[in-house]
């Protein structure tokens, strides 16, 4: 035991007088400030270039690569340390937990994410011969891991790389490449400008041709806004997270809800966020159907959140229904309790909507035994909603970070992206900013205008082709009427998806194996 802990102490103060090691963990933390709502994108650049220093591309073996994925673990630790540091605001108000407990919490999730740049960089270096191979095997081992990351445990997609790019000059590159394409882009950048240090400048030149040839690819494609606008109306409740589900409040709630619409029935869409009635489908159709035929005399539609448990099979569902029109040639609405015109949410929330080992884990403290922590999966591909005529594209919540998900259900003639949230749980910390900033993205790289409305905030419109976004201020109960123009066509990446992404990672690994196999 006391060698045990000798040998530990010797290795922290080995590791305490790493100037690398150092140098790797602050390029993470410094990473966060690329993202929303800092939006200081040009960092990125410098972090992973930082990273890149550390890990060394001139340097290969067993010994290399193992120094390595140390460098590459403790980058991983302050870029998702700092970055979903909002996650511990959740924990620590509704976990029920000692901060003790929940600090620990954190710490094994952010070990966890860490474990993946760790791995790329290993990869990288081991496999990689010479500068040009270091390269080829980089952009590989980040596609894999990012992959990885988004898939594995029901996967974590956040702060991907590409996501700092959402502002950035770099983001004419989401329609032909997506937001992953745009990642190993800013790795490609990275090592171009720590080869400049080096005094080489030929991978710098190889990215602007390549990034000139990608804009020329984007400038050719044919999207415009058509002549068609709708108004809508986004309603914002600012319920308090503790009083949501709480059965007496249900009423308030619904009533607030309908009492900010009353003045707004002239729109063509009306959206309430996630869950805005939080009593169960079933129990609410009187409350439904009032809302129906108001939305039909007014020749509008409105599209809720709320949660259906049917009884019969015990299954319970997070979902969005649409009330008044669904046609243009509606002469008057109809809701149906499980009428076909919904959207039941696919990608569940890991402890918030589904508890993994719960028979294990509920017993052990509130965090695994929140209200509403059982939901069952709705369909990975589902219809578009329709609205007023309208083809509505929806994503609940998280699922909005999965783009092969909201991709899968895209078709040609989706005129909106939706999407609705509730982020109360993450109080004023940045994690609202970054849900918004990925939705931003969505529908940069589907080319959509953008609706989101949550409970309390971010909720705006987003046009992806002036690039322009209308919000209301958070944490307070509030209305947007907002004009959105419909745009016309396809974008290569809503067609194509990452294929053509995988395609040249597949060839520069190929490359990277005749380079080694060469030496």
């Amino acid at each position: 035991m006391i060698t045990t802990v000798k040998k530990l102490l010797t290795n922290l103060s080995h590791l305490a007088k790493d100037k690398k090691a150092w140098l790797a963990l602050v390029a993470g933390l410094f990473l966060t400030l690329s993202y929303a709502p800092y939006n200081l994108w040009f960092l990125t650049f410098l972090s992973l270039g930082a990273l890149l220093y550390c890990i060394n591309p001139l340097a290969n073996g067993k010994l290399a690569a193992k120094q390595s994925a140390k460098y590459g673990f403790l980058f991983g630790l302050g870029w998702f340390g700092a970055g979903i540091s909002w996650v511990h605001v959740s924990i620590a108000t509704f976990g029920g937990m000692p901060l003790i407990a929940s600090m620990s919490l954190m710490v094994l999730l952010c070990a966890y994410l860490a474990l993946y740049p760790a791995l790329a960089a290993w990869l990288t270096t081991r496999l990689a011969k010479g500068p040009y191979s270091f390269i080829c095997w980089l952009l590989a081992s980040v596609a894999t891991t990012e992959y990885l990351r988004g898939t594995l445990l029901t996967g974590f997609p956040w702060l991907s790389f590409g996501y700092t790019q959402t502002d950035s000059p770099l983001n004419f590159l989401a329609p032909v490449i997506g937001e992953f394409g745009i990642t190993l882009v800013c790795m490609l950048i990275a090592f171009a400008l720590y080869r400049l240090a080096n005094k080489d400048g030929k991978p710098l030149i190889a990215s602007v041709v390549f990034l000139a040839s990608l804009y020329a690819i984007a400038s050719s494609t044919q999207l415009h806004h058509q002549d068609k606008t709708i108004k809508t109306v986004l309603v914002q409740g600012n319920i308090k997270q503790h009083l949501r589900f709480e059965p007496s409040e249900f009423w308030t709630t619904m009533s607030k809800y309908q009492d900010m619409t009353r003045l707004h029935w002239n729109a063509d869409l009306i959206v309430w966020p996630e869950a805005a009635v939080p009593e169960l489908e079933a129990l609410s159709t009187e409350y439904l159907t009032g809302l129906d035929s108001a939305a039909t005399f007014n020749n509008t539609a409105l599209i809720t959140g709320i949660v259906d448990y049917q009884y019969d099979t015990r299954n319970i569902f997070n979902t969005l229904i649409v009330l008044g029109k669904k046609e243009h040639d509606d002469s008057e609405g109809h809701y149906q309790y499980l009428g076909k015109n919904r959207y039941q949410k696919h990608q569940l929330l890991p402890i918030g909507e589904f508890v993994p080992f719960q028979d294990f884990l509920r017993p052990i403290a509130p965090l695994f035994d929140l209200p509403m922590s059982s939901f069952t999966r709705g369909d990975e591909v589902q219809n578009n909603l329709r609205a007023n005529g309208l083809n509505i594209l929806p994503a609940i919540c998280y699922e909005i970070a999965f783009a092969d998900l909201v991709r899968g259900n895209y078709r040609s003639d989706s005129d909106i992206l939706f999407t609705v949230s509730n982020d109360a749980w993450f109080g004023d910390s940045h994690g609202p900013h970054q849900h918004m900033q990925i939705a931003r993205m969505r529908a940069l790289e589907l080319q959509r205008p953008l609706i989101r409305v949550t409970n309390n905030g971010i909720s705006a419109v987003y046009d992806p082709i002036t690039k322009s976004q209308l919000a209301m201020p958070q944490f307070k109960a509030d209305v947007l009427e907002a004009n959105i123009s419909l745009i016309k066509g396809d974008s290569i990446y809503s067609q194509y998806g990452n294929w053509p992404v995988w395609i040249v990672v597949i060839l520069l690994g190929a490359v990277g194996v005749l380079v080694r196999v060469k030496k």
